[in-house]
């Protein structure tokens, strides 16, 4: 048997070090690719985000030189030197405004192209009036930007304006911008910039020889290379998509356009950095796997000078299993002879706690016929004051009802744990409505709700029992003032329509019912603890179920919340009425 054992662990793991070896391959594959394109878009965010920092710079620096001819050509004495020919003087003036300036060049040339200061001393003299920028600003009248170039090959970028005297031009002012500078700063950041203008011509670029090229015969511009050097380009580059070739290397090209003159700016990078990066990930991975191998070597020498051990030591674990599930069994029979006493003490407060939620329940339910009750004594006390004993009599009837409710509804929370079989008569829904607005009425004025009732016109008629139907109504508008507390203009509306059912609506503004399907359980509420104890709905909805209806509720399709009663109409003919009975 250990023969037979140490055989099959050697063929297991000799398996285990091929599927290594290929998930290795496969591993070192995947993670090429994928590190690739992700460090190659991140090259290419990179070179983006440069190019439009180069873009904006440029363009900055090209409108504020373009100011420059404007203000120089208001200057007083360049003017005055243009008319009388006396120049002495101004070719310091110019290079006062070149210190402050920082600009490249300035030079003025009088209305024959002559020119006769500058900042540059070698220009003074110089007939320019055949130069682009001369021609132009004469012509056009205005500020103009030309491209120039010169003998050693460079372009001058310039800005001239006429300068007028007595309604004609007396002369030009040109301002040369100092571009060529931002070669230099590109040459020590990016691999390489270039800048073509409209017509597609290399203006600036960190490769001086491509400087009035194309790109295209710019980048044909590169070392002859041979068969072997060719040959190690592409298996260097087979998992990077090149976009162009310098010097026979792959580079990631960017283009972005620099809004001027239709000038657009290239930046060619390498991916010698991402080759880098990815082949410092796959050294990594290819070492980690090489250490794994390395431990399941060690592990499979030292698996035989384990295993006496680790029989030795599941022997002692298992007899200190045995002991601790004796004491385990010893401490399961405390523990159901402690359940035990626990079970009675749970029952007892379990009875405690339906007696406490049964008097929450009473005072639920009669709180709003005491507040009415109340409303109506202090009203009588104040009219027997004043000697007005027939209106008093009013509202000690008025109380007399109350105190009649107050029995049904006491009637009705039993009733809740048994259904009553009380006699149902014709209920006219109308004026029960209207009574129990008229005793919520203090409760609607304290808080300024807006009551909309819409009744038919004619008299909707039901079988059942009207205290049932205004304890219904008082539990749904009480509900409904609840959910309005917090909005700013409280609205309930209330709609009764009468067809093949009656159908009572009653509406609010306000957030809404979030749990709609525990909503009509026991004792489920959503308001704070001691507002309500989650009876009133079920109350009213055991009721309305008695008189053959049904009490449903959903949300409004703008905001608030809907509940709806619905009950079979009353009919007088007999046999309509008894299909119309609600007991059971």
């Amino acid at each position: 048997m250990n023969t037979r054992g140490a055989s099959r662990t050697i063929l297991l793991f000799r398996v285990a070090v091929i599927a290594l070896i290929i998930a290795m391959t496969a591993s070192v594959w995947t993670t090429n690719a994928w590190l690739t394109q992700r460090f190659t878009e991140t090259t290419r965010n990179r070179a983006d985000l440069r190019l439009a920092l180069y873009s904006a710079s440029l363009l900055s620096e090209l409108q504020r030189n373009s100011v420059v001819p404007q203000i120089l050509a208001r200057d007083a004495e360049l003017l005055q030197a243009l008319e009388t020919g006396n120049f002495s003087g101004m070719s310091d003036r110019l290079i006062s405004y070149w210190d402050e300036i920082g600009i490249a060049a300035l030079m003025l040339a009088d209305a024959n192209g002559v020119v006769v200061a500058a900042t540059e001393e070698e220009n003074i003299g110089r007939n320019e009036s055949d130069q682009p920028w001369f021609l132009r600003a004469v012509e056009e009248n205005r500020t103009v930007f030309t491209v120039t170039r010169d003998l050693d090959g460079r372009f001058r970028f310039m800005y001239a304006r006429p300068m007028e005297g007595e309604g004609r031009a007396r002369g030009v002012i040109v301002a040369e911008v100092a571009l060529y500078r931002f070669e230099r700063a590109w040459a020590g950041i990016s691999d390489a910039v270039l800048v073509t203008n409209g017509d597609g011509t290399i203006i600036l670029a960190t490769e001086p020889k491509w400087r009035g090229l194309t790109v295209a015969a710019a980048l044909q511009r590169q070392t002859p290379e041979g068969a072997i050097e060719r040959a190690i380009r592409l298996t260097s580059d087979w998992a990077i998509p090149s976009d162009a070739y310098l010097q026979g290397e792959a580079v990631l090209r960017r283009d972005q356009d620099v809004l001027f003159h239709g000038w657009k700016i290239t930046s060619f990078t390498t991916y010698a950095s991402i080759r880098e990066r990815v082949n410092a990930v796959i050294a990594l991975e290819i070492m980690g796997f090489a250490i794994l191998l390395a431990l399941g070597f060690y592990v499979l020498s030292r698996k035989n000078a384990l295993r006496v051990a680790l029989f030795q030591r599941e022997s002692d674990e298992l007899r200190a299993l045995n002991a601790r599930l004796q004491r385990e069994i010893a401490e399961r029979e405390r523990v159901q002879e402690t359940l035990a006493v626990a079970e009675q003490t749970i029952a007892q407060s379990s009875k405690l706690a339906a007696l406490g939620e049964m008097s929450a329940a009473i005072s639920h339910e009669l709180n709003q016929p005491l507040a009415a009750m109340k409303t109506y004594l202090a009203g009588a006390k104040l009219l027997l004051r004043r000697n007005r004993p027939e209106e008093a009599l009013s509202s000690f009837q008025r109380v007399d009802g109350l105190i009649e409710r107050m029995g049904a509804i006491t009637k009705q929370l039993k009733s809740y744990a048994r259904k009553g079989g009380d006699e149902f008569r014709p209920v006219e829904v109308g004026p029960a409505i209207a009574s129990v607005l008229s005793m919520m009425e203090p409760q609607l004025k304290q808080r300024e709700v807006k009551i909309s009732v819409v009744e038919p016109d004619e008299p909707a008629v039901i079988l059942g029992d009207r205290l049932r139907v205004e304890q219904v109504l008082v539990n749904l508008i009480r509900n409904a003032l609840d959910a309005t507390k917090g909005v700013d203009q409280p609205r309930i509306d209330i709609i009764l329509s009468a067809g093949e059912m009656v159908v009572l609506s009653v509406r609010d503004n306000g957030p809404g019912i979030d749990h709609m399907e525990q909503l009509f359980e026991p004792f489920f509420t959503t308001k704070q603890p001691g507002d309500g104890v989650g009876l009133g709905l079920a109350i009213s909805s055991g009721i309305v179920t008695d008189m053959g209806g049904r009490l449903t509720a959903h949300n409004g399709e703008e905001a608030g919340a809907v509940f709806e009663v619905q009950f079979p109409i009353y009919m007088e003919d007999p046999q309509a009425g008894e299909t119309g009975h609600g007991t059971d």
